[in-house]
């Protein structure tokens, strides 16, 4: 059996449409049958390059956010049936459920102890300013609120400033 060049298939010569797929090739009466096995490096060194090269590469993702000129929002808001979709099928067939049990307490534990907690107080820092536009509109509703008066520690009545504010906070968020 020979091995014909990469982009090449079958004994026509054509040109693949995508050189970086070889099609399968095989001789006369053979065709279509793959002539060799898929060779690849052992988890453990795939992972590591993955991690370092992925490492590397944020200054190109950063550059690729800065200079595109696709508009990110109004794609993202057209592909919602498709996002859908998606979750709907995700549910179908309880992904959530079996990635949760797959993971495990342990895993949580372990990244929400490491990575999440070395990065809990940059991404808080960094999110001072969204908090404050994303909390505006329920401070407004709050500080606008007037209150029935306090009744003594235990009285059901008290339960009536908690309602009010329940109240106007989902009235703020329904409208």
């Amino acid at each position: 059996m020979t091995t014909l060049p990469l982009g090449v298939y079958d004994r026509s010569c054509k040109r693949n449409p995508n050189p970086w797929w070889p099609l399968p090739i095989g001789p006369p009466g053979h065709e279509g049958e793959t002539i060799m096995a898929i060779q690849m490096k052992d988890v453990a060194t795939i992972a590591a390059k993955f991690a370092s090269r992925a490492s590397a590469a944020a200054p190109e993702y950063k550059a690729g956010v800065d200079t595109t000129t696709a508009d990110w929002a109004g794609l993202t808001t057209a592909a919602a049936p498709n996002y859908e979709a998606g979750v709907t099928e995700a549910i179908g067939r309880k992904a959530f459920q079996k990635g949760v049990t797959a993971a495990g307490t342990g895993k949580w534990k372990e990244k929400a102890t490491g990575i999440g907690a070395m990065r809990y107080g940059q991404g808080v820092s960094g999110a001072a300013a969204a908090y404050a536009t994303g909390f505006a509109k329920s401070a407004q509703i709050l500080s606008s609120l007037t209150l029935p008066p306090r009744a003594p520690k235990g009285s059901p009545a008290n339960i009536q400033r908690v309602q009010a504010v329940a109240d106007a906070l989902h009235r703020g968020k329904v409208t």
